[in-house]
């Protein structure tokens, strides 16, 4: 290796955020494209909050098209990340506190997410 290169497991780890960015991203666009239409149905807002909640799940299958791999990959490792920014979501927008078993879990999702997604080629 030439000393300007960077080692391999560095470039894991800026794809691993990479990823996680984008999953995060994606994760928030699929949220608030549930949860308006949930406050719409369940707390009797307006519903022109419908129109946003269209065009966040619109934006959120196209950050999944963003992806090299495979659909079905894609979604797999996705799901990972979708549970840790649900529970952050739960704590920040709804106020409840993470039990140790929500952190736990969530820290084993993101473990699945990377596993999945920064596999060697086959």
């Amino acid at each position: 290796m030439r000393h300007h290169e960077a080692p391999a497991h560095q470039g894991n780890f800026v794809e691993l955020l990479r990823l996680g960015l984008l999953f995060a991203v994606t994760a928030v666009a699929e949220i608030i494209g549930c949860y308006l239409p949930w406050l719409v149905i369940r707390q009797g807002k307006s519903a022109w909050l419908l129109l946003p909640a269209a065009l966040s799940l619109a934006l959120f299958a196209w950050l999944l098209t963003l992806h090299p791999s495979a659909a079905g990959r894609t979604y797999a490792a996705y799901g990972g990340m979708y549970i840790a920014v649900a529970l952050l979501w739960l704590r920040v927008v709804d106020g409840v506190a993470l039990t140790r078993w929500d952190v736990v879990g969530a820290g084993t999702a993101l473990v699945g997410m990377a596993i999945i997604a920064l596999q060697p080629p086959a």
